[in-house]
C-alpha cells in the first residue's frame, strides 16, 4: 500500500520495516535528467531495485527512457506488472528459448560473448532483436576484448537477427576521480565506436557524474537513483540526491547496567560505568550488517546513538546513556523508533562502520522485513 509521507513512520509490530519514498526516486531521476541532459536514460532496476523493490521502483521512474535488469526472470516481472518501456538484459542470454521469451516481451538483450552470438545467430525465431553489444576496455569482467570486437561486431551488424544495435561498455574506477584507469577506458571505447554511427552507453552513476564525456547517447545510472552516492568521500545529500530508503525497527528493551556487565555474544562490549542499553528488533537475518563496529551510528527517537556488541540474528544493542543522561528519556521508550539508516543517517556512514558498501546495505534487505511506500 502506497501513503503519504505524514505517514511515514509505521506501526513496527516486532521487526523493521523499510519505508521507500517514491518522490525521492523521482528527485534522484531528476538530478540525473539535469546532470546528463541529452542523454537518454537506462534506470538500473536489477536486484529487486537494490532492494526497493523492482516493480514500484520503475512505476516511480515512470519517465526512463529504459530499465537495466541482469536477468530474464527481472524482465519478465516487470512485463508481467505492465511496465512497457525497453528493458535491457545487462548479462543476456544463452538459450534459443530464453531468446524466444526476449522476442515474445520486446526485451533488449546485452551481448559479451561469441557464446552468446552464436545462440543468437543459430536461433530460429522469426523476429528481429534490439540488442547491444558490450565491449571490455579495462573491467575484465564482461564484454568482448578490444582484439575480437572487430569480428563480434561484424557478425552482429551482418546479423539478420539484428534490427537495432547499439555499443556499450562498463568502467571499472569511475568512482575515482584521480584514477588515469578511467579516461583510458573512455578513450579506448571512444576510438571502437565513435564511426560506428550508433548509440553508446559509457557512464553508471559514478562515470554521469565524474566524468562528463562518460554522457553519450545513453547514461545508466543504478545506485544514485536510490538516493546514495558512488564515491567514498561523500553521501548522497551532498550531490543533491534524496535516500528513498529508510531502515527502521523497534526498541523492544531498554536494561540497566552495572559497571563492569558484558554485552551480547562473546562479551565483546563491557560497560566502563553504569549504563542504559536497549535492543532493537532487527539483525544480519535482515540485512543488517554482521560486521557492524561497536560505535555504528543509529538513530534513535531522532537522536544518533551508538551501536554496542556483536549484531545477532535478530537484535542489537545500543549505549542510550548519553541520551538519558541529556534529558532524552521522554522520548525514549519501549516501541520508539529505531533508524538504521536512511532519511536522517546516510546508509554510506553505516557502510564505512561495517567495512563495506551501502550497495550491500540495501540490497541485503531480507524478505521478512516489511516495506511500506510513501
Amino acid at each position: 500500500m502506497i501513503e503519504s509521507l505524514h505517514t511515514r513512520t509505521p506501526e513496527l509490530h516486532g521487526g523493521p520495516c523499510a519505508i521507500i519514498d517514491l518522490a525521492a526516486l523521482r528527485h534522484n531521476f531528476k538530478v540525473v535528467r539535469n546532470t546528463a541532459p541529452d542523454s537518454k536514460i537506462l534506470a538500473v532496476v536489477k536486484a529487486n531495485a537494490y532492494g526497493h523493490g523492482i516493480v514500484q521502483a520503475a512505476n516511480a521512474l515512470s519517465e526512463a527512457d529504459a530499465f537495466g535488469v541482469a536477468r530474464l526472470k527481472e524482465a519478465l516481472a516487470l512485463r508481467d506488472a505492465g511496465i512497457r518501456q525497453s528493458i535491457v538484459l545487462l548479462e543476456g542470454v544463452y538459450s534459443h528459448a530464453d531468446l524466444d521469451l526476449v522476442a515474445q516481451h520486446g526485451f533488449e538483450p546485452v551481448i559479451h560473448s561469441f557464446e552468446q552470438l552464436q545462440a543468437l545467430e543459430t536461433w530460429s525465431g522469426n523476429a528481429k532483436l534490439s540488442v547491444w553489444c558490450k565491449v571490455d576496455t579495462g573491467m575484465n569482467r564482461l564484454g568482448f576484448r578490444t582484439d575480437e570486437f572487430a569480428l563480434a561486431w561484424l557478425r552482429l551488424s551482418g546479423s539478420s537477427k539484428v534490427q537495432q544495435l547499439r555499443i556499450m561498455t562498463h568502467l571499472a574506477d569511475a568512482d575515482n576521480r584521480e584514477q588515469v584507469r578511467t579516461p583510458d577506458q573512455i578513450s579506448r571505447f571512444m576510438r571502437l565506436a565513435n564511426d560506428l554511427g550508433v548509440e553508446r552507453s559509457i557512464g553508471n552513476s559514478a562515470g554521469l557524474i565524474a566524468w562528463p564525456e562518460a554522457r553519450v547517447e545513453w547514461v545508466r545510472p543504478g545506485l544514485m537513483l536510490y538516493g546514495m552516492s558512488p564515491f567514498a568521500s561523500t553521501a548522497g545529500p551532498d550531490l543533491g540526491l534524496r535516500p528513498a530508503m529508510t531502515l527502521v525497527a523497534p526498541l523492544i528493551a531498554i536494561r540497566r547496567l552495572n559497571k563492569g556487565d558484558e554485552v551480547g555474544y562473546g562479551g565483546t562490549w563491557r560497560a566502563r560505568h553504569d549504563s542504559c542499553i536497549g535492543i532493537a528488533a532487527v539483525g544480519y537475518a535482515d540485512g543488517y550488517p554482521r560486521h557492524a563496529r561497536t560505535g555504528t551510528p543509529v538513530s534513535v527517537a531522532g537522536k544518533v546513538a551508538p551501536l554496542i556488541g556483536r549484531v545477532s540474528m535478530d537484535m542489537i544493542a545500543i549505549d542510550l546513556t548519553e541520551l538519558l543522561r541529556s534529558g532524552e528519556a521522554g522520548a525514549i521508550s519501549v516501541g520508539a523508533p529505531v533508524t538504521l539508516w536512511g532519511e536522517s543517517l546516510p546508509a554510506e556512514q553505516v557502510a564505512m562502520h561495517a567495512d563495506t558498501i551501502p550497495y550491500e546495505l540495501v540490497c541485503a534487505i531480507s524478505q521478512r522485513v516489511a516495506m511500506k511506500y510513501v
